[in-house]
């Protein structure tokens, strides 16, 4: 016969050892509070939005182009005041006509006086997106091959130079002997003002050799594959007499400097 406290199905005696919980109920218990903390900061963070949007990138979309606004705007002004300047200067500067003549060239030359002479314009698009092949033997497009790239602008641009062209206009704004075209995405950036595709280059100078140039470029001749073929869009056309404005932003040079 067995002992009565020994029973199993007998009440626990005043003396008998407590239970002990067993390790799997610690570490279940253990994870169910851990996972019911991570849904806790989830929420916290979210703040009631999905966290899995691309918010933060159109917030920085919008600041980028907030700034290229204000970076238009301070051209305008930088330019009025430099109007103001140049109209003290040659007021009361003292300089003889030949010199007030010879500086006028080189402001002509450098680009911060307005150009005024028979000019072309060449506009570059993206094509559609839902472009195909149009040409036998060619591959279905890529989304690297359906729009404007940094070297197909600086072709268009470095050609025109070798044309002859007296002065360039990118969109709405002259080059200078240090503009940068430079692409980020599918984003022009000139001068800190951002741009979106079509995109136009105007050039004053000879518009048959300015033609010329522009069918003679290897770059332009690569870059009008992907025109058959793809849809990139391209546009020659004649301005007849055009005015390209003058460049009103900063010519400060920056330059780097080595460390002591």
């Amino acid at each position: 016969m067995s002992n009565s406290a020994d029973s199993p199905g007998t009440e626990s005696s005043p003396t008998a050892r407590p239970r002990r919980l067993r390790p799997v109920r610690v570490l279940t218990v253990g994870i169910f509070a851990l996972a019911g903390l991570l849904f806790f900061v989830s929420f916290d963070t979210a703040k009631g939005t999905n966290i899995r949007t691309d918010a933060s990138l159109l917030k920085l979309s919008d600041l980028i182009h907030e700034r290229s606004r204000k970076n238009a705007e301070l051209d305008e002004s930088n330019g009025a005041l430099r109007e103001d300047i140049e109209a003290l200067a040659e007021r009361d500067d003292g300089s003889t006509e030949a010199e007030d003549a010879r500086l006028a060239a080189l402001e002509e030359h450098a680009g911060t006086q307005e150009l005024k002479g028979e000019a072309i314009t060449v506009t570059l698009n993206d094509a559609p997106p839902d472009a195909t092949a149009k040409l036998p033997g060619y591959p279905e497009p890529q989304p690297d091959y359906l729009v404007i790239h940094q070297q197909d602008l600086q072709a268009v641009v470095n050609a025109m130079w070798q044309g002859g062209a007296e002065g360039i206009q990118v969109m709405d704004q002259r080059l200078i002997s240090t503009s940068a075209v430079r692409c980020v995405g599918n984003t022009l950036i000139l001068q800190g003002r951002v741009y979106s595709p079509p995109y136009t280059i105007t050039a004053v100078g000879d518009p048959e050799k300015l033609k010329k140039a522009l069918a003679a470029s290897p770059a332009i001749q690569n870059y009008m594959v992907y025109v058959n073929v793809y849809g990139l869009g391209w546009k020659v056309e004649d301005e007849g007499t055009a005015t390209l404005p003058g460049y009103s932003g900063t010519v400060d040079l920056h330059y780097a400097e080595p460390v002591d």
